[in-house]
């Protein structure tokens, strides 16, 4: 069965460009200590094998700390390591052949940037939505804008939950917040950051006390 009640308030995607002498799963169990509410594990330039080995590791962390794990792109790392789900883009495999795979107890997000596209996702059976860019990112290149105002439409026109992404930190989240939709994810506002538990720590309030 689908983890239930699951919290998208501080929703980390991964990036290891800012590890340095860190290891990823410290990190990782350092943001959840400050609050992160769910992982996306997102790697795009190494091997299948090396992916494999990764996502044990992460999982292995967000286990002991009763996270939700969901895997990039991946689904055959996905099942695997057992994670809670998988988030595709729209060159990845349809949502309806992830859930043919997957089965009915993993969740399933994808990547939406118009009232349509979000529609058409939600018709297909994902659990939730991403959003974005909804500001100017680094991390991610080739991404749609997103204006504030049509991440409220999307929020307003679907059931499932809206995560906002893309360029997101702690002095712009709040007006994102205040669109209505359930969470943000970030990257670079926890990822590259010196003391990443005191980063996530400082932007869950913020978070949460944005007006809906």
């Amino acid at each position: 069965m689908i983890r239930q009640n699951i919290n998208y308030t501080l929703y980390l995607v991964t990036d290891r460009r800012w590890l340095g002498e860190r290891t990823l799963w410290d990190d990782i169990e350092a943001a959840i200590l400050g609050g992160v509410t769910l992982v996306q594990l997102r790697e795009k330039e190494i091997s299948s094998k090396e992916f494999l080995d990764l996502a044990q590791e992460v999982k292995t962390v967000t286990d002991r700390h009763g996270i939700p794990l969901i895997i990039n792109d991946r689904i055959d790392i996905a099942l695997a390591v057992d994670a809670d789900g998988v988030h595709l883009g729209p060159e990845d495999l349809p949502v309806l052949i992830a859930r043919k795979l997957l089965g009915d107890g993993k969740i399933i997000g994808a990547s939406a940037a118009s009232v349509d596209e979000a529609l058409s996702l939600q018709a297909q059976g994902v659990n939730y939505l991403g959003v974005g860019a909804v500001y100017p990112t680094a991390t991610k290149r080739g991404t749609e804008k997103v204006s504030l105002e049509e991440l409220r439409r999307i929020k307003a026109a679907v059931h499932v939950p809206v995560v906002a992404i893309g360029g997101i930190h702690a002095e712009n989240a709040r007006p994102v917040m205040e669109t209505g939709v359930d969470g943000v994810a970030l990257v670079s506002a926890i990822m590259d950051q010196t003391d990443i538990r005191e980063a996530a720590r400082r932007l869950l309030p913020l978070l949460k006390g944005a007006e809906r």
